[in-house]
């Protein structure tokens, strides 16, 4: 299937009207904030070094708005390069439609902001995030299975199989460190 053609790349979805169609549309938009924020997060929280989750936060959500804007734009242009030259008025609305991954990225963000209150340790709430993205990510991957018509015991599979991508990270960052 054609990156144009894939549902979750549709140019012409809104906010408003994304939720009121299947949930593809923002599922895959919604996984790769959620692996975005882990990486980030994971990556960011350097062991030995002074912590700084306020930092850290903003990192993680400049990251997600410059990615979702950057997704959106190269929509545009791959638009414009299919259609001779110009591109429909949609250019903002395929820019737009990327707020999934930005929403999937607010928990993590969140979770540093506690940090940076002093509600508790930046590791702690490193870990946290990434706890929760891997679950999250278990949780959308049943949700798009069962969407697409499957049972509960391939749904779980197969948001086992997206939870793995969280563990992977965790593997990482525990490795890495």
């Amino acid at each position: 299937m054609s990156d144009r053609a894939h549902p979750a790349h549709a140019e012409n979805a809104t906010p408003r009207g994304m939720l009121r169609h299947r949930p593809e549309r923002w599922l895959f938009r919604g996984i790769y904030g959620l692996v975005l924020a882990s990486a980030l997060v994971a990556a960011l929280d350097v062991p030995g070094e002074g912590a700084n989750p306020g930092q850290d936060a903003l990192w993680v959500l400049l990251t997600a708005l410059t990615s979702g804007a950057a997704h959106g734009y190269a929509h545009v242009i791959a638009q414009r390069a299919s259609v001779g030259g110009t591109a429909g008025p949609g250019r903002l609305r395929a820019v737009l439609a990327e707020w999934p991954l930005v929403a999937a990225v607010l928990p993590t963000v969140a979770m540093l902001l506690a940090a940076m209150a002093g509600w508790w340790a930046e590791d702690t709430a490193a870990d946290t995030a990434l706890l929760f993205n891997t679950v999250s990510l278990f949780g959308l991957g049943v949700s798009a299975a069962r969407a697409a018509g499957l049972g509960r015991l391939s749904a779980c599979r197969a948001g086992f199989l997206d939870m793995l991508i969280g563990l992977v990270i965790i593997l990482a960052d525990a490795l890495i460190e």
